[in-house]
Formats: structure tokens, C-alpha cells, sequence
């Protein structure tokens, strides 16, 4: 498994099923399920974790996929980003598709899940903001059968997953309206997310979502200012804003996510206000696109 700590595990059982990896985390609660292992096994390779078992995903075929639900999209927790980024995928889910194929170099594409996106709950996974800006929710399976919770329940710490859980499946919202997913890095080339952001309009119920990830330990909704800009927009017309609107709405999300220092307080850092520059032209790009 790991050239650094070949005795990290004791045991590897490899379920066909979803319902045998729930039974196979209840019989040894303190096994670690594992699927494409980018974030698992760099941690057991650095030393920073030693299961005493893992519980292997790769071959639980009903997770792999996705099927459509009553206006949703019922995604496969096993769902691969380099899969999530092909053009049948990005025809249903644009924004996902763009975080998918913005994952990292194709060998973390390629092994890397969406499930584990989620569970990792890393403040870069660029998968989250775009969940939550889609108001997804997860679909657990235990062994008391299943249940929904909100994504953002989850990322925020106010459900957590039980002993024997999984997350088996992301329900997600055919929008049909368009989405868009920008991010910054620090370097040239695939790299861990700076700041990145999310936004999707919702024509039917006239609203703009937008979520901010990365500067946070979890994606940020600025929802006063997803207000305001959906006052603006002529749901009805073109759905064009003047530049000066879009400028503004940049400004207010990076404002909502980075906020000023109590007046009388210290400055915001440079390098704190570069991130937050950062942040509103990601804001102002991502609806300029969706709205063109």
C-alpha cells in the first residue's frame, strides 16, 4: 500500500456492494473506507494516520455512476473527477464538470472521487463550492437504512456522518440555466485552489447562487449579495448588467467572505487584501459568463 508504512493496515476487505461496506465498517468501526486514496493515503504516507483497517470502494459498480431523479441528478459517490469532466457529464452539470476537469494533474483526476472530495471536506476541494452554490444534498447509507442531509450540513460540522456510515450518493438539481466555476492558484498550471468560486442562476425561481471556496474552512454563501444582483437581473429580458453591476457584485461577495477589520482595528494584511481583489474578480468573471 505505502512504501512508508507498510504495517499501516491490518486488514483490506474489498465490498461489491454498497450494504456489505456499511456492514463491513459496523463489524470493525475502526476501519477507514477508501476509494481513489489521494488524500487518504498521502496522510498515512506522511505518518499523520494509521487505520487499523480499510474498506475498499473501488469495486461497488451502483456507485460509479449516475441516474435521473425527479429533476435531479443522483451522482455516484465512486463518480471519478476525470469522468465528472467528460462532455456527457458537462452537458448535465457544467459547473461540476469545470471543478472536475480543474482537480489537478490527470493522475489525481483519475483516481480521486467525488465522495472523497466531500468526506475529505479539504477547504480546496474545488468540488464544494460548487455543491453548495447547487444546494446539494448527500445521501448516506448506514446500517439504519439511508438518509439526506444538505451538503453544507455536513461541510459545516452539523450533521457528521455515524459510525457505519457512507456516503453513497449527491443528489444534485438539473438547473438547466448556466453555471460557472473559476478558481485561482498559486502557480501556472493545475495547483491547489487560492480562492475559487462557484455561481449558477436559477431562472425558475429568479435567483443567483454563488459560493466561495478555499479562504475558508468551508464554502462561503454570500447571500445578501446573491439578493441584490438577482434584483437587478431582467429575468424576463436579455439578463445583461451593466459593468458597473457586475464590478459591484465582486466587490460585495469578496467584502461578505473577507470582511473589514471593527473600525478603530488594525488593516486587513496585503496579503489578505490581494486575496480578497482575488476573490471579487472571480465573483464578477463567473457572472459575467453565466449572464452571457
Amino acid at each position: 500500500m505505502t512504501t512508508h508504512a507498510p504495517q499501516a493496515a491490518q486488514s483490506v476487505t474489498l465490498p461489491a456492494t454498497l450494504d456489505a461496506a456499511v456492514a463491513a465498517l459496523t463489524a470493525m468501526p475502526a476501519a477507514v473506507p477508501v476509494a481513489g486514496g489521494t488524500d487518504l493515503m498521502a496522510a498515512v504516507n506522511k505518518g499523520q494516520l494509521r487505520p487499523a483497517g480499510l474498506v475498499g470502494l473501488g469495486r461497488i459498480n451502483e456507485i460509479r455512476g449516475w441516474q435521473y431523479q425527479d429533476g435531479h441528478a443522483l451522482l455516484g459517490a465512486g463518480l471519478t473527477h476525470a469522468r465528472m469532466g467528460r462532455p456527457d457529464f458537462a452537458a448535465l452539470i457544467p459547473a461540476l464538470a469545470a471543478a472536475a476537469r480543474a482537480a489537478g494533474p490527470p493522475q489525481i483526476r483519475n483516481a480521486g472521487t467525488l465522495g472523497g472530495n466531500i468526506v475529505s471536506a479539504a477547504p480546496t476541494g474545488d468540488s464544494l463550492p460548487v455543491l453548495a452554490a447547487l444546494e446539494a444534498d448527500l445521501v448516506v447509507a448506514g446500517p439504519a437504512g439511508t438518509r439526506e442531509i444538505p451538503v453544507s450540513y455536513l461541510l459545516a460540522g452539523r450533521e457528521l456522518l455515524a459510525p457505519g456510515e457512507l456516503v453513497g450518493f449527491v443528489r444534485v438539481p438539473l438547473l438547466h440555466a448556466p453555471q460557472v466555476f473559476l478558481k485561482a492558484t498559486g502557480r501556472t498550471g493545475p495547483g491547489r485552489a487560492t480562492a475559487s468560486v462557484a455561481l449558477v442562476l436559477d431562472p425558475a425561481r429568479r435567483g443567483v447562487r454563488c459560493a466561495v471556496g478555499a479562504i475558508a474552512p468551508m464554502p462561503l454563501r454570500p447571500l445578501e449579495a446573491e439578493r441584490w444582483i438577482a434584483s437587478l437581473i431582467d429575468w424576463d429580458g436579455d439578463r445583461g448588467l451593466v459593468p458597473e453591476a457586475l464590478a459591484a457584485f465582486g466587490e460585495y461577495v469578496a467584502a461578505a467572505c473577507i470582511p473589514d477589520p471593527p473600525e478603530g482595528g488594525e488593516q486587513l494584511p496585503p496579503a489578505v487584501l490581494h486575496l480578497r481583489r482575488t476573490v471579487a474578480a472571480l465573483a464578477r468573471r463567473a457572472l459575467g459568463r453565466a449572464l452571457s
